[in-house]
């Protein structure tokens, strides 16, 4: 399958109370019958009122690392609602539950045979209905993302890619973010920051990408501490909301060890959030691939105002520190015996080729014992 060499990408609203817009949005695009695909807490919190969806049919049980089962069941809303487009709102799991369900509703099953290791990017069409993408988190990237991330009934976590998948329309309003918790806060910002790193990293050339992720990079790291102290500061959740929309922007390039580490935990049953695990990975990744990309370390360095390159692990190691996220995934309750069935699949995870450094059953087994 021939890929341009660049693509970008959709409409993005950006600014405090900009979610206001969705109705007459949905009215432009053509959606008259919305599906909401969103989380318990924020439907408990009246989100459909939020963003102007009242009537609209409402899928609600979106939970970390969304799974087929969920997928199955939205898909029943939208089809009895005879729904003509999504609404996604909430964190990535909803965002990309709300994919996957577009999928289904505009293509026969199984949803297995849509995913990259079945080589189910051809197949995605455009019969996908439209998406708008409402993210209430400053993390995933995936309201820009052309990827969905999905735990099918046979356990196993896998990607979908396909720009049919990249929502019609991006509406990113900081002031949905403002309530969340510090510990989302910092497994969410840790989570974009990766995004920022690894595509900049990336053995793909895409130079508009990584000039999106280095600036991306520099607003998460100036931010992220204030947003977790201190959620009520404006500045601070405007700028690490765009930093995730960077992330998502960049990784259009693809991404590297520290995802293909992270696919795979999220399918052991559990809520272990994503963007954490990315943020306790970060650093030991960083160390392994220093010599295959020690250039683009420099030019790092350089953004954050580090004296070398080689700083960087450390650098992250102290912000994951300040910011209160777990030191290792022995403290998420990670254990030995879980990790490993899971290097293989590391390895053969679909960000591990663009990986700086070749990535192997063996180096994955290191790495993650090396975060044990």
């Amino acid at each position: 399958m021939i890929q341009p060499s660049i693509s970008y990408l959709t409409d993005v609203y950006f600014g405090f109370g900009v979610s206001r817009v969705v109705p007459d949005l949905l009215a432009e695009i053509g959606i008259r019958r919305p599906l909401l695909v969103t989380d318990p807490g924020l439907k408990d919190l009246g989100i459909a009122n939020r963003v102007g969806l009242r009537d609209a049919a409402v899928y609600s049980g979106v939970k970390p690392n969304p799974s087929e089962p969920q997928v199955l069941k939205a898909l029943q809303v939208y089809r009895k609602g005879r729904c003509d487009g999504l609404v996604a709102v909430g964190g990535g799991s909803s965002l990309d539950l709300a994919k996957c369900a577009g999928i289904l509703a505009g293509h026969a099953g199984p949803l297995e045979s849509y995913t990259m290791r079945c080589g189910g990017t051809i197949r995605v069409t455009r019969r996908v209905p439209p998406i708008v993408a409402v993210p209430t988190t400053a993390g995933s990237g995936s309201e820009v993302g052309r990827a969905a991330l999905v735990t099918l009934s046979s356990g196993d976590k896998v990607g979908i890619l396909s720009r049919y998948l990249t929502p019609a329309a991006a509406v990113c309003d900081p002031e949905l973010t403002m309530t969340m918790p510090p510990s989302l806060s910092a497994g969410t910002g840790m989570d974009a920051i990766s995004h920022c790193v690894e595509t900049f990293c990336s053995t793909r050339v895409n130079p508009v990408a990584d000039a999106i992720a280095l600036d991306g990079l520099e607003r998460g790291c100036r931010h992220i501490s204030t947003a977790c102290l201190d959620g009520t500061d404006r500045e601070a959740r405007k700028e690490m909301l765009m930093c995730a929309l960077q992330g998502g922007l960049a990784f259009q390039k693809s991404l590297g060890a520290v995802h293909s580490l992270s696919h795979p935990l999220g399918s052991l049953g559990r809520s272990l959030h994503h963007g954490t695990l990315n943020g306790l990975f970060l650093p030991a990744v960083l160390r392994f691939n220093f010599d295959f990309c020690a250039g683009k370390f420099e030019t790092m360095a350089q953004r954050l105002r580090l004296r070398k390159g080689s700083d960087l692990p450390d650098y992250f190691e102290a912000m994951n520190r300040r910011i209160g996220m777990p030191e290792s995934l022995s403290d998420l309750g990670v254990t030995r015996e879980e990790l490993e069935p899971l290097a293989a699949k590391a390895a053969a995870d679909h960000c591990s080729p663009t990986n700086p450094r070749p990535l192997d059953e063996a180096a994955c087994r290191m790495l993650y014992l090396s975060v044990l």
